[in-house]
C-alpha cells in the first residue's frame, strides 16, 4: 500500500477515535451510569436491615449492609450456646429437665415442649435447642454446663472474646433479651467456627429429629425452623431467630459444587414470615453466579476481619 494512503488511513482512524472520545466525555451522566452500575450491581430486593454474604473458605466479602453495626440477634445466639456446650464435651451427659427450665418460657418464649422430670442427653438437648429453637432446652444446657445460668453466660462472652467478636455481647443463653447483640460480620465468624464442628454441622443440617420414648423420658419429634434446608438446593444450615426487637433473622450456609457461601440477614421483617428465606435465597443466587467473587469490592485475608 502506498505510504500516502497509510498516513491518510491513520489520520482517519485517529480523527474517528477523537470524535468517539468527545462524544463519550460530553454524554449526560445519566446515560453512562447504567453501564457502571451493571458492573457492581448488588443483590436486589433484600429487605433485611443488616446483612452480609461471604465465601466461607477464604472469608472474602461479597456484599454487606450495615455489617459493622451491633443489633439484637434473637435465637441466633443459640449458635454460641451450642458451641460452648460442644467444646465442653461429654455429649452423653444425662440432664434432668427442671421446673425452672419450663418456667423460663413464661407465656411467650418458644420451647421444644420438654417435660419436667425428663432425663435427656446433652446431644438430644442440642437437637431440641437448634431445630425447634427450644429455649427450655437452652436453659437446661446452660444450667448444667455453667453450672448455673450466670456462669454459662460468662462462658459465652469468654468464647466471643477468644473468637475476637468485638461487636458481640451476650446477656442470655437464648437471645430473647434485646441486650444480646452482634454484628453481621461477627455472626459470620461465629457461624464459621460452629460449622467446623462435625457435631454442630450434623445437627443443623437435619430437617427433623425424633427421640423415641424411654423409661426416663417422653418421646419427641422436633422440626427444624430453618426452611431454607428444604427450599434451597445446597443449603446446609444454620439457625433462625426472631424477637420483636430483632425482627426476623437467619444465619445460613449453602454449597454449590466446591464453593460454599455463608451469610446472615437481620430484621428482614418485623414478624415471623418467610422473608428471611427469600432474602437468603436472593443473596445466595447472586453469590453463586459466575464471576460473583470478582464482583466483590474488597479482597479479604483468609479469615474475615472481626468487626
Amino acid at each position: 500500500m502506498p505510504r500516502a494512503r497509510v498516513l491518510q488511513g491513520s489520520v482517519t482512524v485517529a480523527f474517528g477515535l477523537a470524535v468517539v472520545s468527545m462524544v463519550a466525555a460530553t454524554a449526560p451522566a445519566s446515560r453512562a451510569a447504567p453501564v457502571a452500575a451493571a458492573q457492581v450491581r448488588p443483590p436486589q430486593g433484600i429487605a433485611a436491615h443488616a446483612a452480609e454474604l461471604a465465601v466461607e473458605k477464604t472469608g472474602r466479602q461479597l456484599w454487606g449492609r450495615r455489617q459493622y453495626t451491633p443489633r439484637p440477634i434473637a435465637s441466633i445466639a443459640k449458635v454460641m450456646t451450642a458451641l460452648v456446650v460442644i467444646r465442653s464435651g461429654h455429649l452423653n451427659r444425662r440432664i434432668r429437665v427442671t421446673r425452672a427450665d419450663e418456667a423460663y418460657l413464661g407465656c411467650c418464649i418458644q420451647g421444644a415442649g420438654l417435660h419436667v422430670g425428663d432425663v435427656l442427653t446433652t446431644r438430644q438437648l442440642l437437637y431440641a435447642m437448634l431445630l425447634p429453637s427450644g429455649a427450655d432446652a437452652a436453659a437446661a444446657l446452660a444450667g448444667s454446663y455453667g453450672p448455673g445460668w450466670p456462669a454459662f453466660i460468662g462462658k459465652m462472652n469468654a468464647a466471643a472474646s477468644r473468637l475476637q467478636l468485638v461487636g458481640t455481647h451476650f446477656t442470655g443463653f437464648d437471645g430473647v433479651l434485646p441486650s444480646t447483640v452482634s454484628t453481621p460480620r461477627n455472626l459470620l465468624l461465629l457461624g464459621e467456627a460452629a460449622m467446623r464442628s462435625r457435631v454442630f454441622r450434623a445437627i443443623v443440617g437435619r430437617r427433623s429429629y425424633r427421640v423415641r420414648p424411654g423409661p426416663h423420658h417422653h418421646g419427641y419429634h422436633w422440626l427444624n425452623t430453618n426452611l431454607l434446608l428444604s427450599r434451597y438446593r445446597g443449603a446446609v444450615g444454620i439457625k433462625t431467630g426472631w424477637t420483636g426487637a430483632a425482627g426476623d433473622c437467619l444465619l445460613f450456609e449453602a454449597t454449590r459444587g466446591t464453593r460454599t457461601l455463608i451469610g446472615v440477614v437481620l430484621d428482614s421483617a418485623p414478624g415471623k414470615t418467610d422473608r428471611t428465606f427469600v432474602d437468603a435465597a436472593r443473596m445466595l443466587n447472586w453469590g453463586f453466579r459466575p464471576g460473583a467473587a470478582a464482583r466483590s469490592a474488597r479482597r479479604e485475608p483468609r479469615r474475615m476481619p472481626r468487626n
